[in-house]
């Protein structure tokens, strides 16, 4: 049995403690707000009053905090992670970050003599609670063979992608495959909307052709059915497209899908959408079309 200290308890989070309580290891949590302590200890875990209290011991930390601020917050001030740990545990970054975030918390830990890994991760609400994640790792080789058995619960997959900042990276990389794929289906419904198509028929066909998507058979037919219910939020995936933007800048890489598919994150965002799920940029899109994908058959929308 593990002994892991486990900061952050958001929508993420909240799941991976779960799958770690039930895959036998002992979990001390400690989260900013205290909902979501009181249903850990629920489940099993211990509860701490501080970072300082909740790491002491520990085996291994593992944080999931929703950006660079959290991250920064969590680890990076007077009485955070990194100024209170000690050279004994293991120390994965769970999070969504930039790679200079990411950076700046592996150089202040790894200070302190403990071993770190970027560990971000693709999925949503329903793969934390399910412990089926994929997660992409970047670090020593060593240490992510000594890390196994408490990503192991959380995930579907673990790729060690290469040395520290690779896993970050690969994360965002995928995350510009995701936004492309909710860009794509909102145009597609959209466009078959307007050419009177029956939209369920549309998803028939996309769920069988050889650029059928997950993300397609997931989505669809919630968007259909005008269900934008958050497993992950829209605001949050508008974080993660200004830093996959920022990261193709740095680099040179002209990103159209990415800064595309914002522009309608931005717009669903302002129409108050923030907390629904990231697919609600396709509302904003067929909006700006005059069309509404919710229903059995798609309808213009009326101008008033």
């Amino acid at each position: 049995m593990t002994q892991i200290a486990f900061l952050g308890l958001g929508t993420m989070g909240l799941g991976m403690v779960k799958n770690l309580l039930a895959a036998g290891h002992h979990v001390t949590v400690w989260n900013r707000s205290e909902a979501p302590v009181e249903e850990a200890v629920t489940a099993g875990a211990t509860s701490a009053s501080s970072i300082a209290l909740a790491v002491k011991g520990a085996d291994v930390v593992m944080y999931c905090l929703s950006d660079d601020a959290a991250v920064r917050a969590v680890v990076l001030t007077e009485g955070g992670l990194a100024s209170v740990v000690d050279s004994s545990p293991i120390v994965i970054d769970l999070s969504t970050i930039s790679p200079e975030v990411s950076a700046a918390a592996r150089e202040a830990l790894e200070s302190k003599g403990a071993r770190f890994l970027d560990a971000p991760v693709f999925g949503s609400r329903g793969e934390a609670e399910n412990g089926g994640l994929w997660i992409v790792v970047g670090g020593d080789a060593g240490t992510f063979d000594d890390a196994l058995s408490v990503l192991e619960p959380i995930s579907e997959t673990v790729h060690l992608m290469g040395p520290g900042g690779s896993g970050i990276r690969m994360k965002l990389v995928g995350n510009l495959v995701v936004a492309s794929q909710l860009l794509a289906l909102g145009e597609s419904l959209t466009l078959a909307a307007r050419a009177g198509l029956d939209l369920h028929k549309v998803l028939q066909v996309l769920k069988v052709t050889d650029f059928r998507s997950p993300i397609f058979d997931g989505v669809g037919p919630a968007v259909l059915a005008d269900d934008y219910s958050p497993s992950f939020a829209l605001k949050l995936m508008q974080k993660d497209s200004r830093l996959i933007q920022d990261f193709a800048s740095g680099l040179g890489v002209a990103v159209p899908s990415v800064s595309a598919a914002a522009h309608y994150v931005d717009a669903a965002i302002d129409a108050g959408w923030a907390e629904q799920n990231a697919s609600a940029l396709i509302k904003a899109l067929a909006a700006e079309a005059g069309v509404s994908l919710a229903s059995s058959s798609s309808r213009l929308v009326q101008s008033p």
